[in-house]
């Protein structure tokens, strides 16, 4: 047996091993130490509620102006399959020229108002902030960008992220918001789309409590005391498209009953003795009021607006509710002179999966959560559209009665009579052939497409927008109305 004493380790060595070994354990530590520091962005309380001021359609508008033409946009859900099929849109409406005022003008110049929804809220916010530009560098910002792979490697591939995953008050929708707004919107706020004035632009999302949709603009912010004009527009866009379960609510601080706001008289009657419990306008105001309790509801947690209306269609129907009708909204907006009010609404739906129809054995979670929230979608959709459309006839006798007064009404062009409204749906449906309509259907629901996916989505568009039965008697009758003065 040998019992030769082992030599002792080199004393530089073992300093060596200590220090490393400190590092690592003074690295941890600051880890954790700095995790709990990382914060998501506060809103800015309001001191003052101001119906006048801020982010608000009425002051995005040239009150001079002869606005005869209304013209609103709507951009559904569904990641770059949305974006890209919206994007379409917009590329068509610059395209398509027509005689306005006397004067030949692009369709898209005459957008009032665009709302969107998770993906198409990105389009129509780059739209509202960068007009033109949108069609010179969003594909490659946006469209064609693998922004999932980005957001991937910003979080677990750059160390100053690292500390900021561990937060409790730091998640994975922060991150996203954080990264659009710096490679995408540049950091541009409300205030500054307020700057650019029209189209109004209104990113919806969905209280994850009550489930009521929760659209950036001053009205809603008003209601929590909040001052919208420094809020970022990525956030926005981060909360509309935080698909629950795959990313987290973005959240708001409520400042509610700081500001000395009221709720408008025409919602403090709904909610007053007697009650009418058929009323969708008191439906609206009991979905206001929990925002005015900051105790009870201190913070508010946003997701996808997709959840409450995917479309963007109620941020419509609501108004008029809040309003109490169409000929009301219209004259708090300056649209007293509009004959012609033309709803597009761009709709990038999915297809319903129906292949566990086939199968005898119990779906998995994830087959039962796709079919929950696509069945649900679907249907919503239908019943938005429809109400929309059956709303037509009854706004109509509301502008022709508010407009003309007791006296004959006459629908002669240009009369107080003359009022038209036109309902263009861009849906994959409208395509003849089957098999293209089964390919845009199966797009994935993400933000990462292959760019030649995204160029089949623009044209789909374009050839939809451009067949459109509606969009062709729109464009005719511009084209008279012109030739009739």
């Amino acid at each position: 047996m040998d019992w030769t004493v082992a030599k002792p380790a080199p004393v530089c060595f073992l300093l060596w091993v200590r220090v490393r070994l400190l590092t690592w354990i003074c690295g941890i530590v600051l880890l954790i130490v700095t995790s709990g520091c990382a914060h998501y962005p506060i809103n800015q309380p309001l001191k003052q509620a101001d119906p006048q001021a801020g982010y608000r359609g009425r002051n995005l508008i040239n009150p001079e102006q002869d606005n005869q033409l209304l013209l609103m946009l709507t951009f559904s859900g569904g990641g770059t399959r949305a974006a890209a099929f919206s994007y379409g849109v917009l590329e068509t409406l610059r395209d398509t020229t027509v005689s306005i005022r006397g004067c030949q003008r692009r369709l898209l110049d005459e957008v009032d108002w665009i709302s969107g929804v998770s993906g198409g809220s990105f389009t129509a916010a780059y739209y509202g902030l960068f007009r033109d530009r949108i069609f010179e560098d969003f594909e490659a910002r946006f469209l064609k960008k693998d922004i999932q792979g980005e957001l991937v490697r910003s979080i677990f591939f750059n160390p100053v992220n690292w500390a900021k995953f561990f937060s409790p008050y730091y998640a994975r929708s922060d991150f996203a918001a954080d990264y659009y707004n710096k490679y995408v919107f540049d950091g541009k706020t409300f205030a500054d789309l307020l700057a650019r004035k029209e189209p109004m632009i209104v990113i919806n999302a969905t209280d994850m409590v009550y489930g009521t949709r929760f659209p950036f603009i001053q009205d809603a912010f008003d209601l929590i005391c909040s001052d919208l004009s420094s809020f970022p527009v990525a956030r926005a866009c981060a909360a509309s498209s935080a698909v629950p379960i795959l990313l987290s609510p973005i959240t708001l601080e409520n400042h509610a009953g700081e500001c000395g706001y009221q709720l408008p008289p025409t919602l403090l009657e709904a909610v007053q003795p007697p009650r009418d419990v058929t009323s969708r306008r008191l439906d609206l105001a009991n979905n206001m009021l929990p925002f005015l309790d900051s105790k009870k509801k201190p913070y508010i947690h946003l997701v996808d607006g997709g959840v409450a209306d995917n479309l963007g269609l109620r941020a419509v129907l609501e108004r008029v509710t809040l309003m109490g009708d169409l000929w009301t909204t219209l004259k708090y907006a300056h649209y007293t002179n509009v004959h012609k009010i033309v709803f597009v609404v761009v709709n990038a739906e999915t297809e319903i999966n129906d292949r566990w129809d086939r199968h005898a054995k119990a779906p998995p979670f994830a087959a039962m959560f796709d079919s929950y929230s696509s069945i649900a979608i679907q249907r919503y959709n239908m019943e938005t559209v429809a109400l929309l459309s059956e709303s037509f006839p009854r706004w109509a006798d509301e502008i022709r009665k508010g407009r003309c007064g007791s006296g004959q009404i006459t629908t002669e062009p240009g009369s107080c009579g003359d009022i038209e409204f036109y309902l263009v749906q861009v849906r994959f449906d409208a395509l003849d052939d089957e098999a293209e309509r089964h390919y845009f259907k199966q797009l994935p629901t993400s933000f990462a497409l292959k760019p030649e996916e995204v160029d089949k989505l623009r044209d789909a568009a374009r050839r939809i927008l451009t067949n459109s039965k509606e969009f062709q008697r729109l464009i005719q009758d511009l084209q008279q109305a012109q030739e009739t003065r």
